[in-house]
């Protein structure tokens, strides 16, 4: 029995290691952070109303990209142009937590949101691709 023992508690510390090894380097709490001294919530925006489209991000079950319509400095609008996803459960859980991460960065005005709980993954993809979107677009 001791060597059961050691069996499990090798295998926990295995099973650790591999969630660790998902997170991204520098991961926090918080997701996506702005750059230092960046404005906050309804600050106007540098350059002219339009559209950005942020990067592909990659997050493990897929990947997406994000598109951001800014409008008289504010955010007006967060849309997917590319979601590819692994699997159908992905595929379903993507489409349920897209429309709530879009109506935090609406409320926030900014990328600076709470991960959907069960979709950690996507919503770290989404308000990367969503900051830097806002990044190329100047908006502070």
């Amino acid at each position: 029995m001791k060597g059961a023992r050691w069996l499990v508690l090798g295998g926990a510390v295995a099973g650790f290691l591999g969630v660790l090894g998902l997170h991204r380097p520098g991961a926090s709490g918080a997701l996506a952070p702005g750059p230092a001294g960046s404005a906050g919530p309804g600050a106007a925006a540098a350059g002219p109303p339009g559209t950005v489209t942020g990067p592909v991000e990659n997050y493990g079950y897929g990947e997406l990209a994000t598109r951001v319509a800014i409008s008289h400095g504010r955010i007006t609008g967060v849309s997917v142009p590319v979601l590819k996803t692994a699997e159908q459960f992905s595929q379903e859980l993507a489409s349920r937590s897209i429309p709530v991460l879009r109506h935090e960065v609406l409320a926030a005005q900014s990328a600076r949101i709470q991960a959907v709980s069960g979709a950690t993954y996507t919503s770290e993809a989404y308000a990367q691709s969503v900051q830097a979107a806002l990044d190329k677009a100047h908006f502070r």
